[in-house]
């Protein structure tokens, strides 16, 4: 299989997977729970379980826009989820605050991915241009291309470390939910069952960026085979 194949088959599969996710978190979105809790009640819940009590639960703006700051310890989810009490709601609101259990628990892969975060966003600022000036000036100028795979690479690595960080977390979030008695039964496999989505779309997209990655450094050997 050619890697422009493989970036297609990728990019499909990707597509497929966040309609899929989208769908999984709308349907489960309007199936509420028994017990008449929200997303912040769940929140705060968790935290006060494991004992947490620096960490802020504030409302986000937009959809899907769910996600803790380890920076100033805050949780913040969208409009649905801070107030719904619904499947999507809780398990979403539970998942986040997972995070925040990652970090109160000095979780390895979150200070890894913390110590990435820097070197990710100067990796992007320079891969931007730098991939660009390179595919213009592949035969003149073909450091500048490497340096633009170097700068994506680490992208790419960020990608990847960030990906044992969500799926603790979605693994944190449903044991104490099971426990709390939260969720169980078909209610526990649906929560679950939106928690995987949420967390494939982040495996297909670091695997979109390494096969990105794939085929610059073949473009970059390719180059550098002919001097």
């Amino acid at each position: 299989m050619g890697i422009w194949t493989f970036f297609i088959l990728l990019t499909v599969i990707s597509y497929i997977v966040s309609i899929q996710f989208q769908n999984k978190f709308k349907k489960y979105s309007m199936q509420s729970l028994p017990y008449p809790l929200s997303g912040k009640q769940i929140a705060e819940m968790m935290l006060a379980d494991y004992a947490i009590h620096d960490v802020n639960i504030v409302p986000a703006h937009g959809y899907l826009s769910d996600h803790y700051n380890p920076a100033n310890k805050t949780i913040a989810l969208s409009p649905v989820v801070y107030s719904g009490n619904s499947i999507a709601s809780v398990a979403v609101a539970a998942h986040e605050t997972g995070h925040a259990l990652q970090d109160h628990r000095k979780y390895f892969w979150v200070h890894v991915r913390s110590g990435l975060v820097p070197l990710a966003q100067l990796g992007a600022q320079i891969s931007t241009w730098a991939l660009l000036g390179g595919m213009f000036l592949l035969n003149a100028a073909p450091w500048l291309l490497l340096l633009g795979i170097i700068g994506y690479g680490i992208s790419v690595l960020f990608s990847f470390v960030t990906l044992p960080v969500e799926f603790d977390a979605s693994r944190r979030a449903l044991e104490w939910m099971k426990q709390k008695g939260i969720v169980g039964g078909q209610d526990y496999e649906k929560a679950k069952d939106a928690l995987k989505w949420a967390a494939m779309t982040y495996v297909v997209g670091a695997l979109t960026a390494l096969a990105t990655l794939a085929y610059y450094i073949f473009l970059f050997m390719g180059v550098s085979s002919d001097d």
